[in-house]
C-alpha cells in the first residue's frame, strides 16, 4: 500500500469516525438533502452583475471573467467590451431556466456582439428543441480580427447584446444567467482563409464504438464543474429534468467521436408510448461556442446518439460553413451536455437511468498554431498534462486510468470500495477509532523506512 493510498484511507476512516461520534438517535432524519437535479452550478468566482436595458449603462466585461445575470421575460440585456485591434473576443451566454419553467421547443438564447454603430460583427442562438424540457443553453458571439471583412476590425467599445426567445405559453419567472469573456490572440504569420476541407479532405467515416467494461463517472452540474473523461466507455447515472457536464481535452489535429447510450427502463415499454427527443447530447467548444447536438426517441428500451463525424480541430475551420465547421476551431476542452428530458418520468417513471458515453479520439495531435501572447483565461485553447491526467481513459492495457472528477485516481476504486464498506458497516467509534490509530501508526512506520 503506498503512502498517497494510505493517507487516504486515514481520511476516509476518520471521517467516519466523527460522523459515528456525532450520530445521535435521530441523525438519520437530520440527514442534509440531496441536490436538487434542477440546479446549475454556476463558476464559484462569477461576478454577479447587471444587465443594462440600454448600451449607456452597460458594465464592462473583463477579458477571462465570468459573470452570473437574470434574464427576464422578453428581456433584452447590454453589456459592454474594450477591444484592441489584434486580439479574437469571444462570448458565451447559458441561460439557466428555473425548475418548474414552462418552455416552448423554439424558446431560447440569443447573443450578439455589436461595434459603437450597431453593426454585427456576429451572433448565434440555440433554443431547447423539441422536447419541451428546460435545461441550460448556451449561445456565443465574437469579434475576430482574422476575416476577410473590414467589419468590426478597429480597437473601441463594442457591445454584447444577450436576448430571451420566448413564445405564447411559456413561463414569465425570470431565467439565471452565466457569461464568459474568452481572448484569443492573433497569430505571429498570417494563414490563409480557407476552411481544411477546401484544400485537404478529412475523414468523414465514424469509427466503430468502443466496447469493453466501462468506467463510473458522474457528470458535473454546470460547464465550471464538468467532469473530465478521456478515450473509454464511462457510466453514470442520469435523472429526468437533469442535465449532466462532461468536458473532453480535444488537441490539435484530433477528431472527437461520442456516443451517449440511454439505458432500458425497469418500468418496460409496452403500451407507455415514447418519448421524442428524451435523451439530448451537445457539444460546445472551450469558448462555450455551440458545435453539434444528437438526440433520441425512448420508449422504454435502450437506445443512443451519435454525433455525426466531425472535422479534426484546426485553426482555418473558422472559416468554414456551419457550427459544425467553425466551432471546431481551436483546442482544449471541449464540453459534452447531456439533457434527460422531464416528459420520461410520466411514461416511465423517475429514474435514475443508466447513461454510458463512449468517447473516441482519432488523429495525431499537432503543434499549436504560432500565437503571438497567450490565452485569456490561460491554456484555454491548449491541453496541457493537467488536461490528460484528469480526463484519464484508456492506457495501454485496455483499462481506464488517470485522475477521477472528484479527484482521486480512477484505478483506486477498491480502496473506496473499501472505505465505503468500513463506512456502512455500522462499526462502533470506539472501535474506528482504534483502527484509525493502526493506520497512522503504520504510516508512520512507513515513513521511517524510507528515511
Amino acid at each position: 500500500m503506498g503512502r498517497r493510498t494510505v493517507r487516504g484511507a486515514v481520511v476516509a476512516v476518520v471521517l467516519c469516525a466523527v460522523a459515528g461520534l456525532g450520530a445521535g438517535p435521530g441523525a438519520d432524519s437530520e440527514a442534509v438533502a440531496a441536490p436538487d437535479a434542477y440546479t446549475y452550478d454556476f463558476a464559484e468566482d462569477a461576478r454577479t452583475v447587471e444587465g443594462a436595458a440600454s448600451t449607456t449603462d452597460a458594465v464592462g466585461l473583463e477579458p477571462g471573467g465570468t459573470y452570473r445575470s437574470t434574464l427576464p421575460v422578453n428581456g433584452r440585456l447590454y453589456f459592454r467590451l474594450a477591444l484592441d485591434a489584434t486580439s479574437n473576443a469571444y462570448v458565451s451566454a447559458t441561460a439557466v431556466p428555473r425548475q418548474g419553467t414552462t418552455v416552448a421547443s423554439s424558446d431560447g438564447v440569443k447573443v450578439a456582439v455589436q461595434d459603437a454603430d450597431a453593426r454585427s460583427c456576429s451572433y448565434d442562438s440555440t433554443r431547447f428543441g423539441a422536447s419541451h424540457s428546460p435545461h441550460p443553453v448556451a449561445a456565443w458571439a465574437s469579434r475576430t480580427t482574422d476575416g476577410e471583412t473590414t467589419a468590426c476590425q478597429g480597437a473601441g467599445t463594442y457591445y454584447v447584446v444577450v436576448d430571451r426567445i420566448d413564445s405564447a405559453g411559456s413561463s414569465s419567472d425570470d431565467w439565471d444567467l452565466e457569461l464568459t469573456y474568452v481572448s484569443e490572440p492573433s497569430l505571429v504569420d498570417k494563414v490563409a482563409t480557407t476552411a481544411p476541407e477546401s484544400s485537404e479532405p478529412w475523414d468523414s467515416a465514424s469509427p466503430d464504438p468502443l466496447t469493453g467494461d466501462a468506467v463510473r463517472r458522474e457528470g458535473g452540474a454546470g460547464f465550471a464543474t464538468a467532469a473530465p473523461l478521456g478515450q473509454g466507455v464511462w457510466q453514470g447515472d442520469i435523472a429526468p429534468g437533469r442535465t449532466l457536464f462532461y468536458r473532453v481535452p480535444v488537441d490539435w489535429g484530433q477528431q472527437l467521436h461520442a456516443v451517449a447510450e440511454l439505458g432500458s427502463s425497469s418500468a418496460g415499454s409496452s403500451g407507455r408510448g415514447y418519448v421524442s427527443s428524451a435523451l439530448v447530447m451537445s457539444l460546445y467548444n472551450p469558448a462555450r461556442g455551440y458545435v453539434d447536438d444528437e438526440g433520441l426517441v425512448y420508449d422504454g428500451r435502450q437506445s443512443s446518439a451519435a454525433l455525426d463525424p466531425l472535422p479534426p480541430v484546426a485553426y482555418a475551420n473558422r472559416y468554414g460553413v456551419g457550427d459544425r465547421m467553425s466551432g471546431m476551431r481551436f483546442a482544449g476542452s471541449y464540453y459534452l451536455v447531456v439533457h434527460l428530458a422531464e416528459q420520461v418520468t410520466e411514461r416511465f417513471g423517475a429514474g435514475p437511468y443508466g447513461l454510458t458515453l463512449r468517447v473516441q479520439m482519432s488523429g495525431t495531435a499537432q503543434d499549436a498554431p504560432g500565437y503571438l501572447g497567450q490565452s485569456v483565461p490561460r491554456d484555454t485553447f491548449a491541453v496541457t498534462e493537467q488536461d490528460r491526467e484528469a480526463a484519464g481513459g484508456w492506457t495501454s492495457g485496455g483499462v481506464a486510468g488517470g485522475t477521477g472528477a472528484d479527484g482521486a485516481d480512477a484505478d483506486g476504486g477498491g480502496d473506496d470500495a473499501a472505505m465505503q464498506v468500513v463506512a456502512a458497516s455500522g462499526i462502533g467509534a470506539g472501535s474506528l477509532l482504534v483502527l484509525v490509530l493502526g493506520l497512522w501508526t503504520l504510516l508512520a512506520r512507513r515513513r521511517a523506512g524510507r528515511a
